[in-house]
């Protein structure tokens, strides 16, 4: 049974204020008290678990439990982790809305020798939040950065989803409107690498719906709860597991989308597409040169009609495949 919470009722009410407690220095596993050894001066990035407690490392632990400040997106969240481990430290928050605030003042701390401790809610930080930006202006001062790796939803998801891992791009989230989602996708149509991406789950069917209008029917994993009790990997093209998320109504939880690259030759197809629309589109409507297209050569029909009116801007807002 792990160790029950020790902070505090008037720390969880003003958790941005440091604990009246003993100082920190040690943490424990399973009621065990191991003590934390001197952190060096400066910014520590640590990784803390998507969703399982268990994942944390022993580095991260001590590196949390010799901190003089933590700081992290969502006080709440980590005091969660910080009581499992009986860890007492100070927490502040930090996040996309405080942070151009209170960076200045946290450059100060780390000038003056404090040793912060940066987390996200969960996973690595830095990956889709704002922690970058500290961390880009610490190394221009010159004031020591340390990462201590751990936990990510981006590897996990892309190992769960048995998708080539050789080369790989992470989108960050996909945006949450459709036009602007499509958009986005079209700039990997070529690309020659697995697509990892976040989505919100409230999206997941429309994104999919996306991914294959634009990317065609390529082969994608939905990875959702990641290592936690409902963990789940939904994995087949994407037109059949679009088709299944849909049927869902919703999905629950967070949701990470692996998409694979292109088919063999798919660059090369994507520029014969281009080529054969050009040569089209000087006597043909869009919709007549991405139908005779999309035949010829067995692409989705809507990605080239799409393609087509790419290559011709100022084509009839009104002509409709």
């Amino acid at each position: 049974m792990p160790p029950r919470n020790t902070t505090d009722r008037r720390s969880q009410a003003e958790p941005d204020r440091p604990d009246d407690g003993p100082p920190g220095g040690t943490f424990a596993i399973d009621g065990h008290p191991y003590a934390a050894p001197p952190l060096a001066p400066g910014l520590h990035v640590v990784a803390t678990p998507i969703g399982n407690l268990a994942d944390v490392t022993l580095r991260a632990l001590a590196t949390l439990a010799a901190a003089d400040r933590i700081l992290c997106e969502d006080t709440r969240v980590t005091s969660r982790l910080l009581a499992r481990y009986a860890i007492r430290r100070p927490l502040q928050s930090y996040h996309e809305h405080n942070a151009a605030r209170l960076r200045p003042r946290l450059l100060e701390r780390l000038a003056a020798g404090d040793r912060l401790a940066l987390v996200s809610d969960a996973g690595t930080p830095l990956i889709s939040d704002p922690g970058y930006k500290l961390v880009r202006e610490a190394r221009e001062r010159g004031l020591a950065v340390t990462v201590v790796p751990g936990p990510s939803a981006l590897t996990a998801a892309l190992v769960a989803s048995g998708l080539p891992s050789d080369r790989v791009l992470f989108a960050g989230f996909l945006p949450a409107k459709s036009g602007q989602r499509r958009n986005a996708l079209k700039a990997y149509r070529t690309l020659d690498a697995t697509i990892v991406a976040f989505v919100s789950p409230r999206q997941a069917a429309a994104a999919l719906a996306d991914i294959g209008a634009v990317l065609g029917n390529r082969d994608v994993a939905v990875c959702r709860e990641l290592t936690k009790i409902h963990e789940e990997t939904i994995a087949g093209p994407v037109a059949e597991v679009a088709a299944e998320v849909a049927g869902r109504g919703s999905l629950k939880g967070e949701i990470t989308v692996v998409i694979s690259p292109p088919a063999a030759g798919g660059a090369v197809a994507a520029d014969e597409i281009d080529r054969r629309l050009t040569d089209l589109l000087g006597h043909m409507a869009p919709s007549e040169a991405a139908r005779e297209v999309a035949r010829a050569l067995g692409a989705p029909r809507r990605a080239v009609y799409e393609r087509a009116l790419a290559l011709r801007p100022r084509a009839d807002p009104g002509d409709e495949p």
